[in-house]
């Protein structure tokens, strides 16, 4: 019987779903195991191999924890709102609610394109999810929660001395009481003073700006990316070199009405919580990184000619005698008013020109130097002195105070800022020469030429320092975080809507929560509104009626009952922030999720994704579930106890080389075999130009001299041709290439040897590099087209046979060959029987296949424990190859087994499993239990040698004794024909390893 892995897989893949064999239950009697893949987002391009790789493990681990008798939630869901479908949206006209429903469920778009779909995809590779508990970010059900969520921020303040969120109905009782003198909040830095008389005095509209101040999501102004060719606002992970990563568009900093979230508050139990989890340690430190913790000073220096001051943070307050200038972000609210008239210009020239270079582009930039004077000055706190104020890029308003006092001696960016200003570099460091660099070794610095402080080390000047702005109360010691408040607001239309309307007084009110969800309503157009609005301005019926309760015709307001929305949509991160706890209760629609749900499940145990959401989902998901912590939502802090970084699964693109030259009239690309005979390793066109002069000859009259003398390495473009075109011998199909490329119909291709590409038997060889599998890089494999030619058990085996999983390594189609030679190897080895029927025996098996059975339990265990996937596919082939020599057909080892290669190859397991006479599922029977006593040998094959030679081998067991094993061998009838009556001279025998006979 031949082994149809088609048929075998789509039967069991229908099985599955119509017996919910992975539907995992919330009150089980089991222990749970809570295994998570973070969601996709559902792109029209739908999945290629690169994708199903952390797939695929979390797949293993969750399978054999069913075998270890856990209860197992595996859910899967999308993470279904995204720009590209806004994009595409706006491109097409077509809804993003449809073309995410497509990309998820396959079809035709209203394009006319067929698209898979991503369900389809997924189940074809047999992951074990429990799709009862789907999850669509973009749905109405889902989204609901988001904006509950949104609400309870909102409707909380963090108090420092509980180290917790509490509801802002106790704030509000304190500022009745007491005012908030005596209130330890995070809230704004310029929060004013007040009395519980105070508050009682203040309007309605005053107390809910002074609200504002400390609730954990809030409006205020800020300095935001704005992408004008997106229309939207981006957060800083969404923009690679100073451009949109989507589209390549350019982002400049503007000042916009934002809603942010006070992530701030939660900094230092950020920070501490890295500690208590199970995390790739690459991403701890990213994430201790971005929060950056530093200890020092806050600062004010008064400001000449104005009653204000400005405020720095600095690690190095012992360095204050040495401050010579002060430097600005451009962006700095005073900047506009302390600028002198002569500067103006300079100063506004300098500022347009910073709006354009994004916040990453001016920190990663530390070769370039620019600044303008302000002309203003401030005062030295002790010295009194003026200090110039300038302004520069290299700070950035959003950090710190978006100000720094400036130490060149010991800083070397002021420094390099103050040589090229010529601005006067005072040494306040004892025995230090700074004539070429500044000093910055802390632990070796003795102060110098700063009055009080002189003598004194580092630490201790710092100590005193802080004392004395103390008493002058122009500063204090302070614990400052680089991390900043999340901006929560874009201007997009497809997110989740603010579940918002805003007074007379534009102050904003939180709709009651049991009105929600508020849906994204119908618009015309996708893009922003003529007058700048978001997208959301476009709709017709926007407006809420507080006393219907509805959304009602923007015709209707009247700021009395019926008031505006908010025209913003939520990011990107907001529905994947709890999505990992609503997979515990994702049908529940009076709650979140049951108390009862969350008890059960805790946390995540395993969570499998990619390292680039360091920064962006892992921190905001932390952020989240320790605020629900605080409310007592969620009984772990911690959402995941470990995770794991899967690593890249790399494309082997394909390149063609176009020659640009002027010479000859057709486009001409040149096979690599040539190329490699032109150019050098440099890059250059070697001397020995004789081909490219052969080639130009035979294509023109022209000589080819002078064409070579001015050719360089700049002349042969590399472009990316579509693999599917090149077979496995790197030979393009040349006309396919053609109609591919309308446009080079008439190119000229020329072979390894300057011959001009005319019939089949002609080869263009094209070069090959490994870079990231991309549809733009046209290096994308189909894990469909393999799936049908291989099956899916040859994927996923292939896939964890590449390598280590948190490894990135290269595709190879080819190499796929192997492991379904080993899947039919497999096959066989149960199918023994006559014309290859199914044959198992109730045999006894012999104590080589016992061996071999457990040293592969031992050995797979060992491995899924430690999620070395890529070693337990060469154990498995091992084992086969080893019972297929023994001729093994034992029903005691087949069974066990194939339990060990179901998580891996769940298909033919299965099919298997049910020929072995069993009617349930696999999924759910025993792991095989290692047992030692297999492993331990009971018997030596000793080399029995004469003279050095080995003649023959003699099995004795390993419990004799020296005599003994001496004896038995001189006995024995090989060793009497050997010796053919002589006696040896001596025996020498080592128990355990040989018998040698001397003489």
């Amino acid at each position: 019987m031949q082994y149809d892995f088609n048929n075998i897989e789509k039967k069991w893949q229908e099985y599955w779903a119509k017996n919910q064999t992975f539907k995992a239950k919330n009150d089980s009697e089991k222990e749970k195991f809570y295994v998570l893949d973070m969601f996709p987002y559902p792109s029209g391009a739908g999945l290629h191999v690169g994708h199903p790789l952390g797939y695929i493990a979390s797949d293993i681990y969750a399978r054999y924890k069913r075998h270890k008798g856990f209860n197992v939630l595996h859910p899967m869901g999308y993470d279904s709102f995204g720009l590209p479908a806004e994009q595409y949206a706006i491109q097409t006209g077509q809804h993003p609610a449809d073309t995410t429903r497509v990309n998820i469920e396959g079809g035709v778009d209203k394009e006319g394109k067929k698209i898979e779909g991503y369900r389809k995809q997924l189940d074809r590779m047999g992951f074990s999810f429990d799709w009862s508990r789907e999850v669509r970010t973009s749905n109405p059900n889902y989204y609901k929660w988001t904006q509950w969520i949104f609400i309870q921020l909102f409707n909380s303040w963090y108090n420092t001395d509980a180290d917790k969120a509490e509801d802002i109905a106790d704030l509000i009782t304190a500022f009745e009481k007491n005012g908030n003198a005596n209130i330890k909040a995070v809230c704004d830095e310029d929060t004013p003073s007040f009395t519980a008389e105070d508050w009682k005095a203040f309007s309605e509209k005053e107390k809910q700006e002074v609200l504002l101040n400390y609730r954990l999501t809030y409006l205020a102004e800020s300095e935001v990316n704005w992408c004008p060719a997106l229309g939207t606002v981006l957060a800083n992970d969404e923009i690679v070199n100073g451009v949109s990563e989507r589209g390549g568009h350019p982002v400049v900093r503007k000042k916009m009405t934002q809603w942010s979230m006070r992530i701030t508050a939660y900094a230092q139990r950020l920070l501490d919580g890295l500690q208590k989890v199970d995390w790739p340690q690459p991403l701890k430190d990213s994430q201790t990184n971005w929060i950056g913790r530093s200890v020092g000073a806050a600062v004010d220096f008064n400001l000449k000619d104005f009653e204000d001051t400005i405020s720095v943070f600095t690690t190095r307050p012992d360095t204050i005698f040495g401050v010579s200038f002060m430097t600005l972000a451009p962006e700095h609210e005073l900047v506009g008013k302390i600028t002198t008239p002569e500067q103006k210009e300079a100063v506004e020239a300098y500022i347009e020109a910073t709006a354009k270079r994004s916040e990453r582009e001016r920190m990663a930039d530390v070769k370039t130097i620019s600044g303008v004077f302000t002309g203003a000055y401030a005062e030295h706190p002790f010295t009194k002195e003026p200090i110039p104020v300038w302004i520069g890029d290299y700070v950035l308003a959003g950090y710190g105070t978006g100000a720094v006092m400036a130490v060149p001696c010991g800083d070397q960016r002021d420094y390099d800022f103050a040589k090229h200003f010529n601005i006067d570099i005072p040494n306040i460091f004892e025995g230090v020469d700074i004539s070429e660099e500044a000093f910055a070794d802390k632990e070796n610095t003795v102060i110098a030429n700063s009055d009080f402080l002189n003598g004194l080390p580092y630490k201790e000047a710092t100590k005193k320092v802080i004392a004395e702005l103390e008493k002058l109360g122009q500063g204090e010691g302070k614990v400052n975080y680089r991390l900043r408040d999340a901006v929560f607001s874009r201007q997009r239309y497809w997110g989740e809507p603010f579940p918002v309307y805003y007074d007379a007084d534009g102050l904003p009110h939180m709709i009651e929560e049991e009105h929600l969800p508020i849906t994204l309503p119908e618009v015309d157009k996708y893009l922003p509104t003529e007058t700048g609005e978001p997208p959301l301005g476009n709709a017709t019926e926007w407006a809420w009626d507080t006393v219907a309760k509805k959304v009602v015709e923007n015709s209707k307001i009247d700021n009395k009952t019926v008031f505006a929305l908010d025209l913003n949509t939520m990011p990107g991160w907001a529905g994947s922030s709890q999505y990992f706890n609503r997979y515990m209760d994702p049908k529940n629609e009076q709650e979140i999720f049951s108390q009862e749900a969350i008890n059960y499940w805790q946390d995540v145990d395993l969570y499998i994704g990619g390292s680039e959401h360091a920064t962006g989902h892992l921190l905001y998901s932390r952020f989240w579930q320790k605020f629900m912590f605080d409310k007592g939502l969620v009984p772990k802090d911690e959402f995941a106890k470990k995770l794991i970084n899967q690593g890249m699964i790399t494309g082997t693109s394909a390149f063609v080389y176009r020659w640009s030259q002027n010479y000859l009239e057709k486009v001409i690309f040149l096979s690599h075999g040539f190329i490699s005979k032109v150019v050098d390793a440099r890059g250059f066109v070697n001397d020995y130009s004789k081909p490219l002069e052969n080639l130009i000859s035979s294509l023109t009259s022209k000589p080819g001299g002078r064409v070579i003398s001015e050719a360089n390495w700049k002349n042969f473009m590399p472009l990316h041709a579509d693999v599917s075109l090149v077979n496995s011998s790197d030979e393009l199909d040349v006309e396919g290439f053609k109609n591919w490329r309308p446009e080079f119909k008439d190119a000229i291709f020329i072979g390894d040897n300057g011959e001009i590409i005319e019939g089949d038997n002609d080869k263009y060889i094209v070069g090959r590099e490994v870079e990231k599998m991309s549809k733009s890089k046209y290096n994308v494999v189909n894990p469909d087209a393999i799936c049908e030619e291989f099956g899916a058990d040859s994927l996923r085996l292939y896939e964890m046979f590449l390598g280590p999983l948190e490894q990135s390594k290269p595709w190879n189609t080819a190499g796929i060959t192997g492991v379904h030679s080993f899947l039919k190897k497999l096959w066989r080895l149960y199918h023994g029987g006559a014309d290859g029927a199914f044959e198992v025996s109730d045999e006894e098996p012999n104590k080589d296949s016992w061996k071999t059975l457990h040293k592969t339990i031992k050995k797979v265990e060992e491995d899924i424990e430690n999620f070395s996937f890529n070693t337990s596919v060469s154990t498995f082939m091992i084992a086969v190859n080893e019972l297929s020599s023994q001729k093994c057909a034992s029903r005691k080892i087949l069974e066990p087994l194939i339990i060990l290669v179901s998580p891996y190859a769940p298909h033919i397991a299965e099919e298997l499993w049910e020929k072995l006479g069993h009617d349930e599922s696999i999924s759910e029977a025993p792991f095989p239990k290692f047992e030692e006593k297999y492993l331990v040998e009971s018997s030596k094959e000793y080399p029995i040698s004469f003279n050095g030679k080995m003649r023959f081998k003699l099995e004795l067991p390993l419990d004799l004794s020296k005599d003994e094993i001496e004896s038995t061998v001189m006995a024995h009838e090989k060793t009497q024909q050997q010796l053919q009556g002589r006696t040896p001279k001596k025996v020498i025998v080592v128990p355990g390893k040989i018998v040698n006979i001397v003489g």
